[in-house]
């Protein structure tokens, strides 16, 4: 009897047991099929076929169109259009032809970048290539806008003594310095409230700095201070304008090859520039630059369509950000936002899925702590069981159980996210070759400088993929996009070598 009972209970415990285990495997079960419903229906969301993308790139055509018509200059109302289309006031372009040793400034965010390089003409590439990134201190930081820039000369001055090898430094008559100025689109400022809303970045025009430049104001008065900054120190250069660096990117490509047309930024924040004919800009004032061209600034990341694939993250993301309403272009396509959106996608599927496990990782509600330099690691990880996703997840978010499958469910959405920004991307480039009318009859060369082109490989792939097959094989021939030459922060070298050889030019 006594064996009887226990034979019994233990046959009882053991259907417990599997009662218990199949409860269990029904509700992973149910889990995972959520968590695939959730995924599905993010890349429905953010689907991007070749007919979509021409929608957005004829709307782009259009909305350049509209600005050019409305706008010319920054006293102007651009209320019309989500694009800023700013005249630039650079003339000439770089030729190709100058030669020497120029040296050019980069202000982004809390630092900035000091340059130093020698250009040789045609056909020669950058030599002697030296530069410098300096943090900027917090109280100078806080401080005015001509603090700022004296600690900007101080320090170039260093730098000037530090790398001057020869009396042909000293001697020198290059006189422009470049300065160029990068969109500081970073964490701090995304999360923390400050503003990212720029408008111009040339001499003539108002410039509305973010955070950590909220006291600067007017672009002459800027260049001014600058100069005066120069010459306390005893620089014997002078700042010509504040160009944004998409601008400078132009100058460099164009210095190369002169069927650049247009350049493109695609790091944290995102912008493009490009060369129009003066005659496109019917309310243009002031006379006609000699070459008949105008260099725009279109600040397309506040470009908006209502064929823009806007999933339920990036609705949410744009509500709680500084700026609602704005810059919706730059938050699909700019690496600034790439991790973010990535990040709120996992946030869903932890709390409705249990992807993580039972537990929400803390770390996964933190806004803005997926980088896209580790979206792109995590992206582009080719191991058998996806070990760089899990030794991020838990770096970056704690999680120290991933599962294999929720590895690769991280690497999928990661893929979904960098493909639609890449694509857009891509677009807004087709965009601008047709507003020029370059599409089926001219070679057109379009740079690009960045982070998310130079180094995340698989989002450089699928925006080169997307201008393929909206072409075609015959038409994209014509379409060549390359990375810019000097890297980061370049641009403002062959701002100073165009300016620098033109003013030589006039005084001859």
């Amino acid at each position: 009897m006594r064996k009887e009972v226990v034979l019994v209970a233990a046959v009882a415990a053991a259907v417990g047991v599997a009662v218990v285990v199949s409860q269990w495997k029904r509700r992973r079960e149910r889990r995972w099929k959520q968590t695939q419903r959730i995924l599905r229906k993010f890349a429905r969301e953010c689907a991007t076929p070749v007919p979509k993308l021409w929608h957005v790139t004829n709307d782009l055509a259009l909305e350049m169109q509209s600005g050019l018509m409305a706008c010319s200059s920054v006293d102007d109302d651009h209320d019309q259009t989500n694009l800023g289309m700013l005249v630039s006031y650079v003339d000439p372009l770089p030729t190709g032809d100058e030669k020497g040793l120029y040296y050019g400034v980069n202000l982004r965010g809390e630092n900035f970048l000091i340059l130093r390089a020698r250009l040789g003409g045609k056909n020669e590439s950058i030599s002697e290539l030296q530069r410098e990134e300096i943090s900027i201190p917090t109280d100078v930081m806080a401080a005015s806008s001509k603090e700022l820039f004296d600690y900007i000369a101080l320090r170039l001055s260093v730098f000037i003594s530090t790398h001057s090898e020869s009396t042909e430094d000293a001697s020198s008559n290059q006189t422009k310095l470049g300065f160029t100025i990068s969109y500081p689109v970073d964490q701090v400022s995304a999360s923390s409230g400050a503003g990212i809303k720029w408008q111009s970045l040339s001499v003539d025009d108002t410039v509305e700095f973010p955070q950590p430049y909220m006291s600067l104001s007017i672009g002459k008065e800027l260049v001014d201070e600058m100069n005066q900054a120069l010459e306390k120190h005893g620089v014997d250069m002078r700042v010509f304008a504040l160009i944004d660096e998409a601008i400078g990117d132009l100058a460099g490509g164009r210095y190369y090859k002169k069927e650049t047309f247009a350049a493109i930024s695609l790091g944290m924040g995102t912008n493009a520039a490009y060369v129009e004919s003066a005659q496109a800009v019917p309310k243009w004032g002031n006379p006609s630059p000699k070459s008949g061209e105008l260099v725009i600034n279109m600040q397309w990341g506040g470009f908006t369509s209502s064929h823009l694939p806007i999933s339920e993250f990036d609705a949410s993301l744009d509500a709680e950000s500084s700026n609602p309403g704005s810059q919706i272009f730059e938050k699909l396509i700019s690496g600034m936002y790439l991790g973010e959106v990535v990040r709120r996608v996992l946030l869903k599927m932890a709390k409705e899925t249990a992807l993580f496990g039972e537990t929400i990782p803390s770390k996964l509600a933190v806004p803005y702590v997926l980088r896209s330099p580790d979206m792109a690691a995590m992206h582009q990880d080719t191991s058998e069981d996806h070990e760089v996703v899990d030794e991020k997840l838990r770096e970056i978010f704690r999680i120290t159980n991933s599962t294999p499958m929720a590895r690769e469910v991280v690497a999928e959405v990661c893929d979904i996210v960098a493909e639609r920004g890449a694509r857009l991307a891509g677009a807004g480039i087709v965009g601008i070759i047709k507003k020029l009318g370059r599409i089926a009859n001219k070679r057109s060369v379009v740079t690009v400088e960045g982070g998310l082109y130079e180094h995340y490989r698989v989002f450089r792939n699928y925006l080169h993929s997307s201008v393929w097959e909206m072409l075609g094989n015959e038409l994209s021939d014509n379409v060549i996009i390359e990375h810019s030459h000097g890297g980061s922060g370049a641009g403002s070298l062959f701002l100073a070598a165009s300016q620098t050889q033109n003013a030589d030019f006039r005084a001859s």
